[in-house]
């Protein structure tokens, strides 16, 4: 996986390639490598918002923490 990929990178290319299979504009040969490719990108987005709600929940538990 690029390690400049972007979430919304990402997520761009994950709808191109629905949008491919949806139209049956994706040729049987190459059908398994798309599906591949949008499994990983996947797990890239799952990855991503996980990262990103361990993040902004520990934000939040510092500011909670913090007396005013």
């Amino acid at each position: 996986m690029d390690t400049n990929l972007t979430y919304e990178a990402a997520y761009k290319e994950l709808q191109q390639i629905a949008r491919e299979i949806e139209t049956e504009s994706v040729s049987v040969d190459v059908l398994a490598a798309r599906v591949k490719r949008a499994s990983e990108l996947i797990s890239f987005c799952q990855a991503r918002l996980r990262a990103t709600e361990a993040e902004v929940e520990n934000i939040i538990q510092q500011m909670e923490d913090k007396p005013l």
